[in-house]
Order: C-alpha cells, then structure tokens, then sequence
C-alpha cells in the first residue's frame, strides 16, 4: 500500500477510535431501540389562524385550567396540563391558569383577557396544575414533587413513591373521592433533561396515585414511555396517562369487570403531551411533532443515539430540528375525531398544552413566550370550506 493511503487509513482509525473513546467516556444516556415514528396526516395547517395577543407572557409550559369558583375560591374540578372538567359551584367566576418559567401561577381575566399573577411558587419546573374540591391547587413541580398551593403557602405532598424518588413530576388530575393520579415522567432524568429521555426511550415513567386520606403515594403503572399528560372521563371509570416516546395514550380501569387493567387508549400521529377533558366529554391533546428527518434517522440505531447524546451541541441542534404544532380531539372510546396542525410551525410552534375554554382552544408552547387562542367556530367553518372544495 502506498505510504499516502497508509497514512490516510491511519488517520481515519485514530478518528474513529477518537470517537469510540469519547462517546464511550461521555454518553449519557443508555438507549433503547425507539418505536418505529407512525405516519403523519396531510397537513391542514388550521393552526395558522391561532391568534397571538399583544401582551405576552413567560410561559413555561403553559398549563391551562378553565374552572368555575364561588368567590375567592379555586373551587370545582378541572384539569391542568393533564385533563378535567369544568363543575359549576354556585355562579362563581370562571378563569384561565397558566404556569409560567418566573415560578407563579397566572390567572386570566375571561372579561378582557388580561392575566394577572394569582400565586408565588418558585423554581423553574412548574408544570401541571389542577383544582382541588378544598379551593387549594395542586401542582407538578418536576423538581420537587407533587405540591398544595393555597392562602396557607405551598405544602409538599409527594416527593416520593414506594421508597424512590419521584424525580420528574409532569401532570395531575384530582378524582370527585379525593384521589389524585399524576405523573412521574422519568425516573433517569429531570426536567432540564427531558430530550435525553426521548433519545434513550428506555420507558422508566410512572403512573402515580396519591391518597389525601393516608398520604400515602403509590404506583398505579410503571414502564411507560415519558409518562405525561393525565385525565379522567367524565364517569371516572378509567384513568387516562400519555407515553410521549410510544406515540400513545394509555388507559387504566377504575370501574367495572377491568378494573386494575391497563390497555392502549388511543395512537397518535406524534407525541402526546398534554390530555384535557373538553366539555363535550371529548379529550384534547396536545400532540409533540418530534419529527425530522435527522431525528428520524438517529432513532433508528442505539449507536448513532449514543453518538448524538455525547455532543451536548449537537444534542441540542437535533432537537431544535423538529417543527410544527398538532392537536388531536379524541373520543371517549379512544377515536380520533379531528387533527389541527400548523405543520411548518409557522404561527405557533411545539404546542404542549391545549385547553377548550368557551367555545375557544387556548395553546401553549415550551418555545413561545405566549399562549395561543383559537375559535373552534372558524375552525368548524374552514373544515367545512375544504369540504367542499
């Protein structure tokens, strides 16, 4: 061989064992091989038509919560960033919540739409929040753990389960006895790591129930692909956990000849997020498009994971890679009843949160510093000019 391609294959070795070397050194993650991505409907991009208002707000991961209290009360039952009802106590007021990156929880005025900032919690991992019967909230802290907001302050519930930590705490959903089933999304990174979580795909998420009566929290299901969003229908004969890496929405019975079993729920043309109970008895859920196709080509094998997850830059452009915003209304029985997207990301972008508020859907993101609204009657009204197009 001549001595220029000897060198050439020498330096193309040390390379590659450079690389061997560091990834060996420096991958974080222990992955998994990643479900195969499911097909993506035509686009409608009916999303687009989202309005943006004027004021806007540092929004975490915008977490929505229409209810209606009797004065000075967070009374009724509703959902966060998981799902819930709107129940009438009186003829109290209905408002809009949000948590935002600042550490509060903000509330929307329903005559000018206006927010205002309701309650101080603090930290950077506030994510779903929902209504307790006793006029408190309850909220996902990722960092600390399962919280009680109210006039007293903020009191921790859970911080563990079954003597592990509860390291990522996602969204919650209070049932009409009290019980509250939330979210653990991973057991192996927090929230500031979650797109490690998505490269691993190594399904360590939880299904939890915490009981007010015992204090005592408990694992209703575990080995769940970045456990997320969490609701209740509206006889609570089953609980409702999405698995963002495995495109789908789970459901546990609570009542009935099934009681204590869990089966598929729904698949989805992405990732689910967030799940909330419209006042149709249909969910809404926000659906992650953690699609492109570099990220579909790295899913494929463990080895480019590994390699990717090893370049913290790297890492990072892959995930900003992804665009565009779907929302799914979804059946009682699990079938899909309407796709919204805005498939290039164009007007909102990664939709994490979608809330039926009024004859409205509000959308938050975890890249927009605002939320999004959006009149169900003018998307009725396109559906049906593309019709009959």
């Amino acid at each position: 061989m001549a001595p220029g391609l000897l060198a050439a294959a020498a330096a193309v070795l040390a390379a590659v064992a450079s690389l061997a070397t560091h990834v060996a050194v420096n991958c974080p993650v222990q992955p998994v091989p990643s479900p195969p991505p499911p097909p993506t409907p035509p686009p409608n991009n009916l999303l687009q038509v989202t309005n943006r208002p004027e004021r806007k707000i540092l929004v975490a991961r915008p977490l929505f919560l229409p209810i209606r209290a009797q004065a000075g009360e967070a009374g009724g039952r509703g959902a966060g960033r998981a799902g819930g009802r709107v129940r009438g106590r009186g003829g109290g007021r209905r408002a809009v919540y949000t948590a935002t990156r600042d550490g509060w929880l903000q509330r929307m005025h329903p005559n000018n739409g206006s927010w205002e900032r309701w309650r101080f919690v603090g930290g950077t991992g506030l994510l779903g929040i929902t209504p307790s019967a006793d006029g408190t909230m309850l909220v996902c802290d990722a960092d600390k753990g399962l919280l009680r907001v109210g006039e007293e302050g903020v009191t921790l519930l859970a911080s563990e389960v079954e003597g592990s930590t509860i390291r990522f705490a996602d969204a919650a959903i209070e049932a009409s006895d009290g019980t509250v089933y939330f979210s653990d999304a991973s057991t192996r990174f927090g929230f500031d790591r979650w797109f490690h979580d998505f490269v691993e795909a190594s399904a360590t998420g939880r299904l939890l129930r915490y009981d007010p009566r015992s204090g005592e929290t408990s694992v209703v299901l575990d080995r769940l692909g970045f456990a997320n969003g969490v609701a209740l229908p509206r006889d609570e004969a089953f609980v409702v956990v999405c698995e963002s890496t495995r495109f789908r929405c789970m459901k546990v019975w609570l009542k009935g000849e099934k009681v204590g079993t869990a089966e598929t729920f729904v698949d989805l043309p992405g990732s689910p997020d967030n799940i909330r109970l419209g006042s149709d008895g249909h969910f809404w859920i926000a659906v992650l498009q953690l699609r492109s196709p570099w990220l579909d080509f790295i899913s494929r094998w463990t080895f480019t994971k590994r390699v990717v997850a090893s370049f913290p830059g790297l890492l990072e452009w892959s995930k900003g890679t992804a665009k565009g915003a779907m929302v799914a209304q979804v059946s009682e029985d699990g079938n899909i009843v309407r796709v919204l997207d805005d498939a290039e990301g164009k007007v909102i972008n990664f939709v994490t949160s979608v809330t039926e508020f009024n004859g409205d859907i509000f959308l938050g993101s975890l890249s927009a510093n605002f939320v999004g609204k959006l009149s169900l009657a003018q998307v009725a009204q396109q559906e049906q000019g593309a019709a009959s197009s």
